[in-house]
């Protein structure tokens, strides 16, 4: 599947590092939920055992088309034939790439394909209130704030709220 500036495909074992490696640092998992910490070798054995993509559970890594760098991943879950629903996530490991139009070109190249390919008629995603730029990217895709989940995420000591959104077929931009 094809962007403007990306391209997504399946993730190689092979890339198990990258993705280790962005799990540990800080600026990137700001506001994720980051679980336990893994080691590289247990990365490395989930990428290996890691079924393929199914319509339930469909990770895709996001390449820059420019350099062919992989940069982040996107993963729509949880989707059901018989609600037409999934849950998107998605993020950009590589630093660099930030601000530059590539979550923005990822995140519609995901909603296409899972509006297109997987017929799924709603998408939805969760995001912490306090992360700003991540709200612009998705509500510039055409995601609306559905609800807001009171004090759900914590980091350096503090609640956070998260704000729910959705997007429906047919209000991708």
């Amino acid at each position: 599947m094809r962007g403007e500036l990306v391209r997504l495909r399946a993730m190689e074992p092979s890339e198990a590092d990258a993705l280790w490696r962005w799990n540990h640092d800080p600026e990137v998992i700001r506001w994720m939920s980051d679980g336990y910490p893994q080691s590289l070798a247990q990365v490395r054995t989930w990428m290996e055992e890691r079924q393929r993509s199914t319509y339930g559970d469909a990770l895709f890594g996001i390449e820059a088309t420019d350099d062919a760098r992989l940069i982040g991943l996107v993963r729509l879950r949880g989707a059901e034939p018989e609600t037409g629903c999934a849950e998107l996530d998605v993020y950009l490991g590589e630093k660099e790439y930030w601000g530059r139009g590539f979550a923005t070109d990822a995140m519609r190249t995901a909603c296409r394909y899972g509006f297109e390919d997987m017929r799924l008629h709603k998408i939805t995603l969760t995001v912490v209130t306090e992360n700003h730029a991540a709200r612009r990217v998705y509500e510039k895709v055409g995601f609306v704030t559905e609800g807001r989940l009171r004090q759900v995420f914590r980091r350096d000591g503090r609640w956070y709220d998260m704000f729910t959104m959705g997007l429906l077929e047919g209000e991708l931009r």
